[in-house]
């Protein structure tokens, strides 16, 4: 799947972001999702200048799914609170191996290791460690493989990817701490997001439909 844009007005900007396309510039040098974006607006309204695209939150690389961006420096604040305070809520569909249980929940501290652009669990005495929070309930099994949904209470770097392996389900496809293999795209999805629009307060709602691709298309 192509960018696409699912919602614009003057003031927000949610966006699909495909697969293995960095949100923002990198040293790959590969076309990003922040910079098409401010393109497609500069051409759109014409704007004789620079263009004003703030990044609320991220997705990895090989991460597919909803991005929010706001379109004004005071929504940019505004959406930030929604993302620190937890009223901005994201869920995720991915593909773990193992059987997975019904429902459950995990907490743990994690550190990112910047020269490797990892992160992994620690104690929670260690400096620089950050709490992590996640709750995910089983959609289906099929294969050897779990459904899940995934419900993000904090955001950080490789959360689910990291927390799903320390629980012992690591992610299908993920090259960095599944063991996925050449070839194997990660299977983690940002399909839903919430929050309140950033100037009328309006609870706004989107969705995504599942990728077609393996694995996800073992599960009806």
């Amino acid at each position: 799947m192509k960018m696409s844009i699912i919602y614009e007005d003057n003031h927000l900007l949610v966006a699909f972001k495909p697969a293995n396309m960095p949100v923002q510039a990198d040293a790959s040098g590969d076309t990003d999702l922040l910079s098409e974006l401010k393109a497609y607006i500069k051409q759109k309204y014409q704007k004789p200048g620079a263009v004003y695209l703030g990044l609320v939150h991220r997705l990895d690389r090989p991460v597919s799914g909803l991005v929010a961006f706001a379109r004004t420096s005071k929504a940019a604040a505004r959406l930030s609170a929604q993302l620190q305070s937890r009223e901005m809520g994201r869920e995720y569909l991915c593909v773990a191996q193992g059987t997975a249980p019904q429902s459950g929940k995990a907490e743990h501290y994690l550190l990112k290791n910047e020269k490797t652009n990892t992160s992994s669990v620690v104690s929670p005495q260690t400096p620089g460690a950050k709490r992590a929070k996640l709750e995910f309930e089983r959609l289906g099994f099929e294969s050897g493989l779990s459904l899940l949904r995934v419900r993000l209470t904090t955001g950080r770097s490789h959360q689910i990817r990291v927390q799903m392996k320390a629980l012992g389900f690591p992610l299908w496809g993920d090259s960095r701490y599944g063991g996925g293999k050449p070839g194997e795209q990660l299977a983690l999805f940002a399909q839903r997001l919430h929050l309140r629009h950033p100037v009328t307060g309006e609870e706004l709602r989107f969705e995504a439909p599942s990728p077609k691709r393996f694995p996800f298309s073992l599960f009806p």
